[in-house]
């Protein structure tokens, strides 16, 4: 396999950080872009905002890239607004890079691709399990606008393409608090400090159908694999786990790893009934920030940790959400990993480092 230049823009996220540590691992020349450069083992920081233009062109200019592996995006108060920032970003990356050197390039986006966007979460046909080639959803949706510039501007510079589209990226990752696995495990670790069950707080749907998540060193895999395939070259790929679970099952056995008392939804289908993390984690930041200085925690401000809105949004779906993989396996990427054990890894690790109790 061969090696290249690549740039991780979104490198401190969950998605890029991961990528950026197994492309180290794999031999590659890392560079890692961010809006505020930051250490990590192997990494070459690149300190830049893609909405600032001469910016983005001062921070890349010499840079002998050969791969790009987009992992980043940046929330606005509406998709109109998403769909410009974001598109714009692209673009100032594309414009600022060596045409001449670059072989290839990788975007992730996620399953928002079949659902709509947040605005528009259901509003297309809904059939699972979701592949590639279902049509776009009507409406806005900032990921197809990413698309879009991805397209254009390989087709103009002449390099190779792909699209990976995850579904709830479970990993470590510091200071991206975007991150469902973190989220819940600082969710349990509140619930076990202030003796509280461990309440579901989503949809009956989400509670009782089969879903799927995206562990991220999977996700790496799949992307330096795609990079550096031929025949796998201009092509989207679904990327998940390989399993299907239901949150009954997985919210118990996450629970029992905390010691907890486990509660599900309300049993309706009024979404009035749902109990989301907006609403039992209001006011937190105090009884964090005590837990954190009691078991000397590494961060003590809860907002840098969790995303409750983030995954409210993943388990309020009134959508089953599975993802067919047998695209990415017929072409030749068959990688597996167990949700379970996913989450299990990841709450270990964040013990380990003192992030929870």
């Amino acid at each position: 396999m061969r090696k290249g230049t690549a740039l991780v823009v979104g490198a401190t996220g969950i998605t890029g950080g991961n990528l950026a540590s197994h492309l180290v691992a794999s031999g590659w020349t890392v560079y890692g872009l961010s809006r505020r450069a930051t250490e990590q083992s192997g990494v070459i920081p690149v300190a830049a905002d893609l909405l600032d233009k001469a910016a983005a062109e001062q921070a890349l200019a010499g840079l002998p890239i050969s791969h790009v592996f987009y992992c980043t995006w940046i929330r606005r108060d509406n998709e109109k607004a998403n769909v410009e920032a974001n598109s714009q970003m692209m673009r100032n990356l594309f414009e600022a890079l060596d045409s001449d050197k670059l072989d290839h390039a990788s975007l992730v986006t996620g399953t928002k691709q079949y659902l709509g966007s947040f605005e528009a979460y259901g509003s297309g046909r809904i059939e699972t399990p979701f592949r590639e080639s279902e049509p776009r959803v009507p409406g806005e949706n900032f990921y197809y606008a990413l698309e879009d510039v991805l397209f254009e501007a390989a087709e103009r510079h002449g390099f190779a393409w792909n699209v990976h589209r995850p579904h709830t990226v479970i990993g470590y990752a510091r200071g991206n608090a975007m991150n469902m696995g973190t989220t819940l495990a600082v969710y349990a670790s509140i619930c076990r400090e202030t003796g509280r069950p461990f309440v579901f707080p989503g949809s009956q749907t989400q509670w009782n159908a089969l879903t799927d998540m995206t562990d991220a060193l999977v996700l790496a895999r799949q992307m330096e694999w795609a990079a550096t395939t031929p025949g796998a070259a201009n092509q989207a790929f679904n990327t998940v786990n390989g399993d299907v679970f239901r949150w009954r099952r997985m919210w118990r056995e996450i629970g029992e790893y905390f010691g907890l008392e486990v509660h599900g939804p309300e049993a309706s289908d009024d979404p009035a009934s749902m109990q989301p993390l907006e609403t039992q984690m209001a006011g937190a930041e105090s009884t964090w920030r005590e837990i954190a200085e009691k078991h000397d925690l590494v961060e003590p401000d809860v907002a840098k940790l969790a995303s409750w809105w983030h995954t409210d949004a993943d388990l309020g779906r009134d959508q089953e959400c599975v993802n067919d993989t047998t695209k990415s396996r017929d072409f030749g990427f068959d990688h597996f990993r167990e949700t379970r054990a996913a989450f299990f890894d990841l709450f270990a690790r964040l013990r380990a480092e003192k992030i929870i109790p």
